[in-house]
């Protein structure tokens, strides 16, 4: 699986950092200064994050990740 795999929240903070996550895999976000940062910050965590998975011989959670426009 690869990042492109799961939904991913991006959002704007108050003090104008951006924030992207994958919410199907816990601590899996990236806290940058901009929106472009932030998305390539979230692949090098998701990498090592899935890297931590595999040595422990455990699959990456699903995605059950709804978007609803509430």
């Amino acid at each position: 699986m690869t990042c492109q795999d799961y939904k991913t929240v991006l959002y704007r903070q108050e003090d104008g950092s951006w924030v992207a996550e994958i919410p199907a895999i816990p601590g899996c976000y990236a806290l940058m200064e901009s929106r472009d940062s932030a998305l390539t910050e979230l692949e090098n965590v998701f990498s090592l994050i899935a890297e931590e998975y595999r040595k422990k011989g455990q699959p990456l959670p699903a995605d059950s990740t709804e978007i609803i426009n509430a």
